[in-house]
């Protein structure tokens, strides 16, 4: 008896500790960051009337998919911190930070952030806008539309199938110059005044949509392919949703962005 009991006791420990570790993996940040507090998805959902929603990633992410209601402070900007401060200064409501999903750690950063200058009261929504969207739909924005019709949010094998290896980019770019417009969409930061492809690429940052926006329906009316490419590859996977709004259907993005072409170039280098 006391033998069973023993390994029952084992089961349920065992089954415990297995599942922590599964809510580990699938949460990184909150292994990463034990001391910042989070907030789960149908708690937020419950409370968000009490609760003052913060949208920690880029504008342009921002204004393509958000939380309805959710105000934007990118952690990335210098002044996030004196935000952060002037919001606390405005409410003594709980303040929820999100970013992307699960692995997306800025929601956290935006906690540590705001808990250096004084700003308690805070938690980290690491489930993110994705989930958030499939959940609460009603609740959501897409390019400012609301509800969001979960079948449009884009999938990682959609995003997948249009990014090119940044040799395989460059080459397919150089095989059809009068059939193609390349965008550096960079800012003037990144970008720092070069481009890889010139007398080809035009530049037009995400934040100016406008000029983006001119140079989408030129490649659209023209029957152009589009080669776009960014920093790291990560922020067209937001620029993809406004290309599907316009009905454009060819376009590829530079796998891992410039980054990535600057390391393909150094291996050249290096090789030579």
């Amino acid at each position: 008896m006391y033998k069973s009991i023993h390994f029952f006791l084992l089961a349920v420990l065992f089954t415990g500790y297995s599942g922590f570790l599964a809510a580990e993996e699938e949460f990184p940040g909150r292994l990463k960051f034990p001391d910042v507090p989070y907030i789960e998805i149908n708690e937020l959902f419950a409370q968000k009337n009490a609760i003052l929603i913060v949208d920690v990633r880029s504008q342009y992410e921002f204004d393509t998919l958000r939380v309805k209601g959710a105000i934007n402070i990118p952690v990335a900007n210098q002044s996030f911190e004196s935000q952060v401060l002037k919001l606390r200064e405005s409410t003594s409501k709980l303040i929820a930070f999100y970013c992307n999903g699960h692995r997306c750690l800025k929601s956290y950063q935006a906690v540590k952030k705001a808990q250096a200058v004084g700003v308690d009261n805070t938690m980290a929504f690491d489930a993110g806008i994705f989930d958030w969207t499939k959940a609460y739909p009603n609740h959501a924005v897409l390019l400012g539309q609301s509800p969001v019709d979960p079948n449009k949010l884009i999938g990682k094998k959609s995003f997948q199938s249009r990014l090119l290896h940044p040799d395989l980019f460059s080459e397919s770019i150089a095989q059809s110059r009068n059939t193609s417009i390349v965008i550096d969409v960079r800012d003037k930061f990144q970008r720092a005044g070069i481009g890889f492809f010139p007398g080809l690429e035009k530049w037009a940052s995400l934040d100016d949509r406008r000029k983006l926006n001119r140079y989408i329906q030129m490649a659209k009316h023209e029957n152009k392919t589009l080669y776009i490419y960014d920093e790291v590859g990560s922020q067209v996977r937001w620029l993809q949703y406004t290309l599907e709004k316009a009905g454009v259907k060819n376009y590829y993005f530079m796998e891992k962005g410039a980054r990535a072409y600057y390391d393909m170039l150094a291996k050249m280098e290096w090789r030579n």
